[in-house]
């Protein structure tokens, strides 16, 4: 448990007051370190949050301008890439691959098939070791020469490491750019937000180390499973994150630096129909393409039931979600977005005690809850 006087700063509105109870009891019952929670509505940022510590020996306070590694929360960010790209038509989700990557040789494999994890291409073949995650040029050609490990398409099976490079690759052959550059220049920079995938120097002191789960993925799988052997290669433990090596590298899927706030100001976006600090990024037809179904069923990797959008998961009878018109994913560990459109909201939590939750945990779930009872309540 916490200390009773765990530091909590920042600013939630009266009529909001169960997310102030959520957050406060994160700590207080269920081990939070340090979080930060953001709810951006209608375009404004009404409830931002946050508070603990940096280190477990509580001696450095998270501040307001605190970042951490958000992991599979970055896929957002690389969705949101795509989808701009889509949108300005250069783009075509249903188009082969190699269209666009002539040594991607699988012309059964769209874009499309990245964005929803159904490519079959999860984890790699060839041994790796966690440095080579940071070497673009090696990942990008291992997954263009493999074959999928099922059939592109039947199924949704979690890209947890890979989709990042899959995606990415499409992106840089589009444009010249590598991921982290082209979502610097044409998202966070124009809407002025603090997300980073490959982290420039200059942020260094102001990024919190993250405290490993237990329990890895892996461990909690049969060794010889589609899951056992996307998670084991390519892997990287957790303690890699707070290194600057990881730090620099561009990894799309697992590598955002970021916190609640940034995740939830650059996300709003979407909820926005693509205008934001009065800046159109993207038309609302091409925000909503985030909810197109593309998949839905149990997935072979993280077996449950999942349905997926262009990028971001979909509610279903399993997994609802609070609106018809939202969609959402999470982060190794517990951090957290959800993208509402019906009412025009994105909320994030991002902490650093981790959990072994891929896709969230009870402490982002709780502050969900409280941010739509707040909601029914006339807030």
């Amino acid at each position: 448990m916490s200390e009773e006087n765990t530091p909590i700063e920042g600013h939630c509105p009266s009529s909001f007051q169960p997310v102030a109870d959520a957050f406060r009891q994160n700590f207080a019952e269920h081990d939070d370190l340090g979080a930060s929670f953001c709810l951006v509505r209608h375009g404004e940022t009404v409830i931002d949050l946050w508070g603990g510590y940096l280190d477990v020996e509580r001696t450095r306070p998270w501040q307001r301008d605190t970042l951490v590694n958000v992991y599979s929360t970055t896929k957002t960010m690389t969705a949101l890439s795509a989808l701009l790209l889509a949108d300005r038509g250069e783009l075509d989700f249903d188009r082969p691959v190699r269209d666009y990557w002539p040594e991607f040789g699988k012309p059964q494999i769209t874009t499309a098939h990245f964005m929803s994890h159904t490519a079959g291409l999860s984890g790699l073949d060839e041994p790796t070791v966690p440095q080579d995650l940071y070497d673009w040029e090696k990942i990008t050609g291992l997954l263009a020469a493999q074959d999928p490990w099922w059939e592109p398409g039947t199924a949704s099976g979690y890209h947890a490491i890979t989709q990042g490079y899959l995606t990415g690759e499409v992106v840089r052959r589009i444009t010249g750019q590598t991921l982290g550059t082209f979502f610097r220049k044409e998202i966070a920079e124009p809407l002025g937000t603090d997300f980073h995938i490959g982290l420039p120097e200059e942020h260094d002191e102001r990024v919190g180390d993250l405290v490993p789960p237990q329990a890895t993925p892996q461990e909690q799988s049969d060794p010889h499973s589609i899951a056992a052997r996307t998670f084991a290669n390519p892997f990287s433990p957790a303690e890699n994150s707070s290194t600057t090596a990881w730090r620099r590298a561009e990894i799309p899927a697992a590598g955002g630096i970021g916190n609640a706030r940034s995740v939830a100001q650059t996300q709003a976006v979407l909820a926005m129909d693509g205008e934001l600090q009065a800046k159109r990024l993207l038309s609302p037809e091409g925000c909503r393409r985030a909810l197109e179904e593309q998949t839905s069923g149990v997935d072979l990797v993280l077996g449950v039931a999942l349905s997926h959008g262009l990028g971001y998961g979909l509610g279903n009878a399993v997994m609802p979600l609070p609106s018809p018109n939202a969609c959402f994913w999470g982060g190794w560990g517990g951090s957290t977005i959800l993208v509402d459109f019906d009412q025009g909201l994105a909320l994030s939590y991002v902490m650093n005690r981790m959990e072994g939750d891929l896709l969230g945990d009870v402490r982002g779930g709780l502050l969900t809850a409280a941010v739509y009872q707040s909601l029914a309540q006339g807030a």
